[in-house]
Parts: structure tokens; sequence; C-alpha cells
């Protein structure tokens, strides 16, 4: 009987050593532990640490409470301005109910991933193209809370969402480097412009004070050759002052050139024109033919027929160089018939021509 007593014992002792093993569970720091007690949830969540169970009665859930980092696939949709986009995202987020996340949903990754999804897409086309690629920070605001709404029932927070990369045609890249291109021409051309402009304003004050003090424009001058001087590779051209040019030029006219109509100057001629007293000068009578009287030249000489007409020419010349008037040209010219003298004598009209002449000459 004393055998069958301890063989009993020792059994009954190894079998609750295995009960007690089969009961027996760990739960780690960074994690919350869910009992079901034939199906039923315990209200009491198991701390990390050492614990107990009813084996065959309790099951235990142990859930992470760590922050998940989960990546959102890249969603394709259509701006608000009508561009095709390609976004992808990401999702931080924790359990703080571990019996919700447990019992709300049946797999709390899988539907903050798929919700994550939806508001990305929602998000895309509610935006601008500018909005997705300068404010991020306030689509990111929006998308949280738009995860956040249906995942607080899940006994999950959302902690932060955050846009990673929005993917753009290349026909869109290309558009959107020309527009920047031309912005930043544009604003290059706007400052060169501004500065040329405030320094016309500086050049005008600067020419308005050399117009008050003209000794600042030699001194400008002369810093200007200081500045060009210090250059190795440079030619030095000084100007001349127009003054100096001017002097010269006159310096080397020649003087003024005799009458050219052959009046004075020649040994055989005559001078014509009234003299200081107021006579007319008379020149040699061989320089020029004096007029006979009526009847004086030879009956058979040639222009004897001319002769009464050529004194009278020559009296009425005689008599306006006296009284300073100009001798008119009304004397008659010489006909063809009418042959010349001999000796070269010319007729009355052409005597009457050079006298004019000689008084225009003087």
């Amino acid at each position: 009987m004393i055998e069958t007593l301890l063989t009993v014992l020792v059994v009954l002792l190894c079998c609750g050593v295995v009960y007690a093993v089969a009961g027996a569970r760990v739960v780690k720091q960074y994690e919350r532990g869910v009992v079901f007690r034939l199906g039923r949830l315990r209200r009491e969540v198991r701390q990390p640490g050492f614990t107990m169970i009813v084996p065959a009665v309790d099951r235990l859930r142990k859930v992470n409470m760590q922050i998940v980092t989960l990546p959102v696939p890249a969603q394709e949709g259509i701006t608000r301005d009508n561009v095709t986009v390609r976004v992808d995202a990401v999702v931080y987020f924790k359990v703080v109910s571990p019996a919700d996340a447990v019992v709300a949903v049946e797999d709390y990754r899988f539907a903050v991933s798929q919700m994550a999804q939806t508001s990305l897409r929602s998000i895309i086309g509610k935006s601008d193209l500018d909005d997705l690629l300068s404010n991020r920070e306030k689509l990111n605001q929006g998308l949280e809370l738009m995860i956040d709404s249906p995942a607080v029932g899940w006994g999950v927070h959302i902690d932060r969402v955050e846009i990673k990369d929005v993917s753009l045609p290349e026909t869109m890249k290309r558009s959107m480097a020309r527009q920047a291109e031309a912005d930043r021409e544009r604003r290059a051309r706007v400052i060169n412009a501004d500065a040329e402009f405030q320094a016309s304003r500086k050049l005008a004050d600067a020419a308005s004070e050399m117009s008050r003090q003209p000794a600042a424009l030699q001194l400008r001058l002369l810093l200007t050759v200081v500045a060009v001087a210090a250059e190795k590779n440079s030619t030095l051209v000084l100007p001349f002052p127009v003054e100096l040019l001017r002097f010269l030029e006159r310096a080397q006219q020649p003087a003024a050139p005799p009458p050219a109509d052959g009046s004075g100057g020649s040994t055989g001629s005559r001078a014509n024109g009234p003299s200081a007293d107021g006579s007319a000068a008379q020149g040699s009578p061989a320089d020029e033919p004096v007029a006979e009287p009526s009847g004086a030249a030879p009956a058979g000489a040639p222009g004897a027929g001319q002769a009464p007409a050529r004194a009278g020419a020559l009296a009425g010349v005689t008599a306006r160089r006296a009284a300073g008037e100009a001798p008119a040209s009304t004397a008659r010219p010489r006909t063809q018939g009418t042959p010349a003298r001999a000796g070269g004598e010319a007729g009355p009209g052409a005597v009457a021509s050079r006298d004019e002449r000689r008084d225009d000459g003087r």
C-alpha cells in the first residue's frame, strides 16, 4: 500500500508540474497580454513579466505596443489641376488599446494600410500640384487626420504621416524646368534693369556735380588714365584739346591769292575805276585802243565804219567811271559780219565788257 501511495503522489506531482508549466506565460516589456477565457475577453490586461493562465481554458494574445512604421504603396491619381502623379507615403502608428486592437478589428495593420492608401488618393484629388510639391506639411496633417479618425475605434493612434515622394511624368518635368528657367531669367532681367536704373541715377548726379566743378572732369580723366596705365597690355591714347588743333590749322593756311581776272599785276595792264581823288585812271594807249574823233580813222582801215559808235561807248564808260557807277552791259556786241580790227583790236562791245570786268575785280 505504501508503495502504491508513493507512486500516486509522484504521478500527481508530475501532473501538477506539467500543468503549471503549461499555464506559465512571459509577457515582454513592449507587449501587453489579452486573455480570453472560454472565448470571453477578460478585462484584465496582462502586464509585462511572468503571468499564469489556465491551460486549455484561457488563451493569451500578445499585442505589440511599439510604434509601427508602415509604408504605403505608391498611389497614382489626378490632381485638382489635372496632372497625373504618383505619390507614396509612410505611416507611423501604435496601439493604445490592446483589447480594441484585438477585438474591434481583425488585423489592425492591414486596416491601417488600406485606410492610408484610400486617404492618400483622396488627398491627391483635392490638392494642386504646387501643394504636393511645396506645401507638404499641410497635406501631411490632413492625411493624418483622415487616417486617425477611423483608427481611434480600432485602438490605434496615428502618430504621423509623411509623403515620401511625388513622381511626375517626363513631359511635366520638362515643362516645369522651362517654367523655372523662364522665371529665373525674368528675375535676372528685372535685377539687371534695376541696377541700370540706379547706375544711371548715380551717373546723372555725378554729371551734374562735374558740370558745377569743371576741374572734377579733369581729375576723373587723370584717374582713368592711371587705372588704364596699370594694365601692361593696354595702349594709352591722350587726347589733344580742339583749340590747339584749330590754331595749327589756321597757321597752316596759305595767303590769299591775287585776283584771277587779269585786271591787275601785269605789266601791260591798265587800272580802271575811280582813283583816290575821284578821277578815272587810264592805262597806256598800247594796252587799249583810244577812241578817235569822227572821221579820224582812215577810210580803208578795217572797222572804220564803227569808229563813231566805239567813241560813243568809250565816252559813256568814262563818264560812268567818273560818277562812281558800275558800267552797264548795254554795249552792242560785235556782229558776225564785222571783222576784228587788225593787230588784235577789239570792238566797242568787247572794250566795254573788259572795263566792266576790271571794275568788278576791284
